[in-house]
């Protein structure tokens, strides 16, 4: 749903959630997230490496920033653009990979 026309009061289904349509609530339910409830406290890059392992194949770090944007609304910050969130995990993504 665009992050603009989310209401946190009327969180029933994945697709209420900012960021999230059919193609993401399907890939939300691979990994075991069946409701946005079940999203609290997950971590969004360990969600994102089990998706990988689950399709037997890397998704597009899009897909990524989603689930950073959904699991910090879910913890409780303002629905955001995905790429809002963009920057955050590149720079994440660099420092694990030169271990700082």
């Amino acid at each position: 749903m665009n992050p603009n026309k989310v209401d946190r009061n009327h969180l029933n289904k994945l697709t209420d959630l900012p960021n999230v349509g059919k193609a993401g609530a399907e890939d939300l339910r691979l990994i075991g997230i069946h409701e946005p409830s079940d999203l609290v406290g997950k971590n969004s890059y360990e969600m994102y490496e089990k998706l990988c392992e689950k399709t037997g194949m890397r998704h597009d770090p899009c897909v990524l920033d989603v689930f950073i944007s959904v699991t910090r609304f879910m913890a409780g910050e303002d629905a955001r653009p995905w790429w809002a969130y963009t920057e955050e995990r590149q720079q994440v993504l660099k420092q694990k990979a030169t271990g700082k």
